[in-house]
């Protein structure tokens, strides 16, 4: 079965998330993971606590936050399995619907890639 990753990008500092939407993700997130395809995922401190690590013409330097030119960031992800492509976009439209019905003031992109499994 293909894993995928899913990430949900957004801009920095947009606030919290309403608790309906909290609600809605939790139920979402347990029907997921009972029918084995929601495998881990959860959201992700902002960029003020962030470490990077800079690779430039054989050098390696660490880059600490805050990042004032970060606009939008990943704020979340999540490691899935579904049987198809298919399948694994419609999971995604799913989990983006869920912010449009319960936080629509928010914008954020729902990101979908496949885990390569090239050794």
């Amino acid at each position: 079965m293909p894993r995928f990753m899913g990430f949900v990008r957004m801009e920095e500092g947009t606030g919290s998330a309403p608790q309906a939407l909290f609600k809605a993700m939790d139920d979402y997130i347990g029907e997921q993971a009972a029918a084995g395809r929601f495998l881990d995922g959860g959201g992700l401190y902002g960029t003020e606590d962030a470490v990077n690590f800079v690779v430039e013409k054989g050098e390696v330097t660490r880059v600490d936050g805050p990042y004032a030119e970060a606009k939008e960031v990943v704020g979340g992800w999540a490691l899935l399995r579904y049987d198809s492509l298919e399948e694994a976009i419609a999971g995604q439209q799913e989990f983006a619907q869920l912010h449009a019905t319960y936080w629509p003031e928010c914008k954020i992109v729902a990101t979908l890639r496949q885990v390569s499994e090239a050794e």
